[in-house]
């Protein structure tokens, strides 16, 4: 009984609980997103840099795990002492830039050879290899996302490149040149922000990242196999403090919201609740009801939230399609759970001030 009245309750208002419901999705959406945004570039590009198929990451004292704001303030002879290890087998020196005009691109300098020894190589899709200073090779994926062809010029980092292949993703950056080019394009003559290390044996790693750290104390000396671990919010300043924020500005949206919806409710519903108390209903019981349809609103609102994120991931994947979204069921509870507990308790005011009005005074309202 008390579940249709709930439900009628619901429905007799429709544009009311329309918006209600949206302004709970939107909510969700927001942090669903924020947070599938986030944890989709960090994945990404810990799975990428994994996939150079390196045991040991190599960078200069304090610099941060996100290659691309690091710089690149280390001797590129370094690389030379780091081959003579006893348990090193290839060293490949890589220069890092950052490209913000056509995208977030992360551009690998690299020396093909030594590349070639630590990665094992490019898988081509089409065209050749780095040959000529102006050249430069794109990911399959970024080529599918820009429509690039083999030939096509691309104009990144204030430069015209011409594009000599397509390769398969997964090497680390989606763009690689000539070091030697993007030494002279960025004033870091023999330099490199980031040595890749190929042990021997796999199981040499520890052994090797001893040696380094020996050979190079001050500087940063991080196994591939912990590197994704390292990859979160929390290790990047202010990104944390960016979801957190997000999150509460959805917070706030879906609270200020139900509680507007909730009291208005309440205001327009004066005579029903004075018959309710009539006839006998407690205060637990009034509470109860507001309660329950604070309730109900904000789970269809979670479910249209979650089909709304899929949906804003389909349309942003159409058209970026080299963005990653990581949507997870962690983050589809969470984001349920926020909605629902922040509309309860926008809605805990009014259904208070619904339990609180006299019978008498409610039956007598106009």
């Amino acid at each position: 009984m008390i579940g249709h009245m709930i439900v009628q309750n619901t429905l007799h208002r429709p544009v009311r609980t329309f918006i209600t419901v949206i302004a709970v999705a939107v909510e969700v959406t927001l942090v669903i997103m924020v947070v599938g945004l986030t944890s989709g570039l960090l994945s990404d590009s810990a799975k990428r840099t994994e996939g150079v198929g390196a045991d040991i990451m190599v960078q200069p004292p304090s610099a941060s795990i996100f290659m691309a704001f690091s710089g690149a303030p280390m001797p590129i002879a370094i690389g030379d002492k780091l081959q003579q290890l006893e348990y090193v087998q290839a060293v490949a020196p890589v220069l890092v830039q950052f490209n913000s005009v056509n995208g977030l691109d992360i551009v690998y300098g690299i020396q093909p050879e030594t590349f070639r020894s630590v990665s094992g190589g490019f898988v081509l899709h089409d065209g050749t290899e780095l040959r000529d200073s102006n050249d430069i090779l794109v990911d399959d994926v970024y080529a599918r996302a820009k429509k690039i062809k083999v030939g096509r010029t691309l104009h990144i980092l204030e430069h015209d490149f011409h594009v000599a292949g397509i390769v398969e993703h997964g090497k680390g950056a989606r763009l690689f040149v000539l070091m030697s080019t993007l030494q002279e394009m960025s004033g870091a003559h023999d330099k490199a922000s980031v040595f890749f290390i190929k042990c021997d044996r796999s199981d040499h790693t520890a052994a090797a990242a001893d040696e380094v750290r020996e050979l190079l104390p001050h500087y940063e000396v991080r196994p591939l196999k912990d590197y994704i671990s390292l990859m979160t919010s929390s290790n990047l300043p202010g990104l944390g403090a960016f979801i957190n924020v997000m999150i509460g500005i959805a917070v706030a949206i879906g609270f200020l919201v139900t509680f507007l919806s909730m009291y208005t409710t309440i205001i327009e519903r004066t005579r029903e609740i004075g018959v309710l108390k009539s006839l006998g209903a407690s205060k637990t019981y009034i509470v109860e009801i507001i309660l329950s349809e604070t309730t109900l609103l904000c789970f269809a609102g979670v479910v249209t939230g979650v089909g709304l994120s899929y949906l804003t991931r389909i349309i942003l994947l159409k058209v970026f399609p080299s963005l990653p979204i990581l949507i997870t069921v962690k983050w589809i509870f969470l984001a349920g759970l926020i909605a629902i507990l922040g509309g309860l308790l926008g809605a805990t005011y009014p259904a208070w001030l619904a339990s609180r009005k006299d019978p008498v005074e409610a039956l007598a309202y106009e």
